[in-house]
Protein backbone atom coordinates (compact mmCIF):
# COMPACT_ATOMS: atom_id res chain seq x y z
CA UNK A 1 0.00 0.00 0.00
CA UNK A 2 1.45 3.38 -0.95
CA UNK A 3 1.44 6.38 1.35
CA UNK A 4 -1.15 8.97 0.28
CA UNK A 5 0.05 12.20 -1.27
CA UNK A 6 0.30 14.83 1.49
CA UNK A 7 -1.97 17.86 1.55
CA UNK A 8 -1.72 21.27 3.19
CA UNK A 9 -3.68 19.97 6.19
CA UNK A 10 -0.78 17.62 7.01
CA UNK A 11 1.54 20.46 8.08
CA UNK A 12 1.66 22.82 11.05
CA UNK A 13 4.13 25.68 10.34
CA UNK A 14 4.47 27.59 7.07
CA UNK A 15 7.08 29.70 5.28
CA UNK A 16 7.08 31.16 1.78
CA UNK A 17 10.35 31.19 -0.15
CA UNK A 18 11.14 32.79 -3.47
CA UNK A 19 12.58 30.84 -6.34
CA UNK A 20 15.56 32.00 -8.33
CA UNK A 21 16.50 31.50 -11.96
CA UNK A 22 19.47 29.37 -10.92
CA UNK A 23 17.20 26.98 -8.96
CA UNK A 24 15.97 25.39 -12.19
CA UNK A 25 17.90 22.71 -14.03
CA UNK A 26 18.39 22.36 -17.78
CA UNK A 27 14.88 20.91 -18.11
CA UNK A 28 13.23 23.98 -16.58
CA UNK A 29 12.19 22.52 -13.25
CA UNK A 30 13.60 22.79 -9.76
CA UNK A 31 16.96 21.08 -9.43
CA UNK A 32 16.95 18.08 -7.07
CA UNK A 33 19.61 19.62 -4.82
CA UNK A 34 17.43 22.72 -4.35
CA UNK A 35 14.66 20.62 -2.80
CA UNK A 36 17.10 19.63 -0.05
CA UNK A 37 18.19 23.25 0.45
CA UNK A 38 14.52 24.16 0.96
CA UNK A 39 14.05 21.36 3.50
CA UNK A 40 17.13 22.48 5.43
CA UNK A 41 16.01 26.12 5.34
CA UNK A 42 12.45 25.33 6.50
CA UNK A 43 13.70 23.36 9.52
CA UNK A 44 16.48 25.71 10.59
CA UNK A 45 14.54 28.93 9.99
CA UNK A 46 11.82 27.56 12.27
CA UNK A 47 14.38 26.69 14.95
CA UNK A 48 16.01 30.15 14.77
CA UNK A 49 12.64 31.92 15.03
CA UNK A 50 11.02 29.65 17.61
CA UNK A 51 14.03 29.65 19.96
CA UNK A 52 14.98 33.30 19.41
CA UNK A 53 18.61 32.27 19.29
CA UNK A 54 21.34 31.32 16.85
CA UNK A 55 21.04 27.54 17.11
CA UNK A 56 24.58 27.15 15.75
CA UNK A 57 25.88 28.52 19.06
CA UNK A 58 24.05 26.13 21.38
CA UNK A 59 26.11 23.58 23.39
CA UNK A 60 24.58 20.84 21.23
CA UNK A 61 23.57 21.09 17.58
CA UNK A 62 21.42 19.11 15.20
CA UNK A 63 23.27 17.40 12.38
CA UNK A 64 21.49 15.76 9.49
CA UNK A 65 21.51 11.98 9.88
CA UNK A 66 18.98 11.12 7.18
CA UNK A 67 17.11 12.80 4.34
CA UNK A 68 14.72 11.69 1.66
CA UNK A 69 12.31 13.13 -0.87
CA UNK A 70 9.18 11.97 -2.65
CA UNK A 71 8.53 13.92 -5.86
CA UNK A 72 4.95 14.26 -7.08
CA UNK A 73 5.04 17.00 -9.74
CA UNK A 74 7.42 19.56 -11.20
CA UNK A 75 7.88 22.99 -9.65
CA UNK A 76 10.30 25.81 -10.37
CA UNK A 77 11.10 29.43 -11.15
CA UNK A 78 9.52 32.04 -11.11
CA UNK A 79 6.68 31.18 -8.72
CA UNK A 80 7.20 31.22 -4.92
CA UNK A 81 7.13 27.97 -2.96
CA UNK A 82 5.33 27.44 0.32
CA UNK A 83 7.03 25.06 2.75
CA UNK A 84 4.91 23.24 5.29
CA UNK A 85 6.64 21.74 8.34
CA UNK A 86 5.53 19.02 10.74
CA UNK A 87 7.34 16.83 13.26
CA UNK A 88 6.63 13.11 13.25
CA UNK A 89 8.81 12.17 16.21
CA UNK A 90 10.74 13.82 19.03
CA UNK A 91 13.18 11.45 20.66
CA UNK A 92 15.78 11.82 23.40
CA UNK A 93 18.44 13.04 20.95
CA UNK A 94 16.71 13.22 17.56
CA UNK A 95 13.83 14.82 15.67
CA UNK A 96 12.09 13.53 12.54
CA UNK A 97 10.64 16.28 10.34
CA UNK A 98 8.48 16.18 7.21
CA UNK A 99 8.51 19.16 4.88
CA UNK A 100 5.92 19.65 2.14
CA UNK A 101 6.59 21.86 -0.87
CA UNK A 102 3.64 23.58 -2.51
CA UNK A 103 3.51 25.87 -5.53
CA UNK A 104 0.33 27.51 -6.68
CA UNK A 105 -3.15 27.12 -5.26
CA UNK A 106 -3.33 23.32 -5.21
CA UNK A 107 -3.93 21.45 -1.98
CA UNK A 108 -1.58 18.54 -2.74
CA UNK A 109 2.18 18.71 -2.16
CA UNK A 110 4.50 18.87 -5.15
CA UNK A 111 7.13 17.10 -3.03
CA UNK A 112 7.65 15.92 0.51
CA UNK A 113 10.95 15.64 2.32
CA UNK A 114 12.00 13.65 5.36
CA UNK A 115 14.71 15.23 7.47
CA UNK A 116 16.24 13.72 10.62
CA UNK A 117 18.34 15.78 13.02
CA UNK A 118 20.50 14.02 15.62
CA UNK A 119 21.93 16.22 18.35
CA UNK A 120 25.66 16.14 19.06
CA UNK A 121 28.11 17.95 21.33
CA UNK A 122 28.93 21.30 19.70
CA UNK A 123 32.12 21.79 21.75
CA UNK A 124 33.84 18.96 19.89
CA UNK A 125 35.46 19.51 16.52
CA UNK A 126 34.11 18.16 13.27
CA UNK A 127 35.44 14.69 14.10
CA UNK A 128 33.77 12.25 16.45
CA UNK A 129 30.96 14.05 18.28
CA UNK A 130 28.99 12.16 20.92
CA UNK A 131 25.20 12.08 20.62
CA UNK A 132 23.57 14.12 23.37
CA UNK A 133 20.01 14.90 24.53
CA UNK A 134 18.02 17.61 22.75
CA UNK A 135 18.54 21.09 24.18
CA UNK A 136 15.50 22.27 26.16
CA UNK A 137 14.95 25.26 23.83
CA UNK A 138 14.94 22.99 20.77
CA UNK A 139 12.51 20.55 22.38
CA UNK A 140 10.21 23.48 23.26
CA UNK A 141 10.44 24.79 19.67
CA UNK A 142 9.49 21.49 18.02
CA UNK A 143 6.86 20.07 20.36
CA UNK A 144 4.16 22.41 18.94
CA UNK A 145 4.93 20.92 15.50
CA UNK A 146 4.44 17.35 16.65
CA UNK A 147 1.62 15.59 14.94
CA UNK A 148 0.89 12.04 15.95
CA UNK A 149 -0.43 9.83 13.11
CA UNK A 150 -3.88 9.81 14.74
CA UNK A 151 -3.96 13.66 14.67
CA UNK A 152 -3.93 13.85 10.88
Amino acid sequence: MSTPRPTRADYVAWRTVTTRWRDDDAYGHLNNATYYELFDTAVNAHLFEATGTNVRLLPSIGVVAETGCRYFREIGFPEPIETGLVVDRVGRSSIVYRIGLFQGDGDEAAAEGRFVHVYVDNARGAGDRPVVPLPDEIRAAVLPLLREPDDA
